[in-house]
């Protein structure tokens, strides 16, 4: 399946949801509308809460939040509450399911790419049973929270690149008690660029959902 890819380098949440409804939209009515994969760094940070998240996922007061210069956003994904931020990388693929590919091998398919991913730099990560994501150890390196809209599949994943963890213990991330939280950078104990693995992602994302990536008409 062709796709565009676009990548937005650092971008605030809102608009880059907004831009994300706007081709949901457009795919919806139209059977020949392609596929999209979109990377993106959000800046400022965000909480984003899915549609299984619970009172008491965020930790932090709202006087803390306006302190950190943190908004919290309702949002149509599956899962818990998450974090957004500087040094996280997330990918918003846009595709269409069907019956021969439905969600649950659409998030297996995420869950693939990801490991394909990590294994480049030599890091051995892995699913754990009944729990979304992919994980080292007991601390989870990438969440996924997917919504789909008239068989369109949208919202996506979020690798920890080399974020500030110590961000994620204003949430329970995931809405998982008792497992921590790691990063691509703690793994290979050193700065890792959003630069490095955004190409390595992409291709294995391709690979793993089928796509085909091709400039899009100007």
């Amino acid at each position: 399946m062709n796709a565009f890819l676009h990548d937005l380098g650092r971008r605030a949440y809102a608009p880059t949801l907004a831009l994300q409804e706007e081709w949901v939209a457009r795919a919806s009515v139209d059977a020949a509308a392609p596929a999209r994969l979109i990377l993106v760094e959000h800046d400022p940070a965000v909480i984003t809460l899915g549609r299984r998240a619970r009172d008491g996922d965020v930790r932090a007061d709202a006087e803390r939040l306006r302190e950190l210069g943190i908004a919290v956003h309702a949002s149509a994904r599956g899962g818990a509450a998450t974090w957004h931020g500087p040094g996280q990388l997330v990918a918003y693929p846009i595709v269409r399911l069907s019956r021969e590919r439905p969600l649950r091998a659409h998030v297996h398919g995420l869950e693939e790419a990801l490991l394909a991913a990590l294994s480049r730099f030599g890091v051995r990560a892995h699913r754990i049973k009944g729990l979304t994501g992919v994980w080292v150890g007991e601390e989870k390196i990438a969440a996924i929270g997917v919504a789909v809209r008239r068989w369109i599949a949208w919202h996506g994943l979020a690798l920890n690149v080399d974020p500030d963890l110590e961000a994620f213990r204003l949430i329970v991330p995931c809405g998982i008690e008792g497992k921590g939280v790691t990063s691509l950078a703690r793994c290979l104990g050193r700065p890792v660029r959003l630069e490095e693995i955004k190409p390595i992602l992409a291709e294995c994302l391709a690979a793993a959902l089928g796509l085909a990536f091709v400039r899009e008409p100007r």
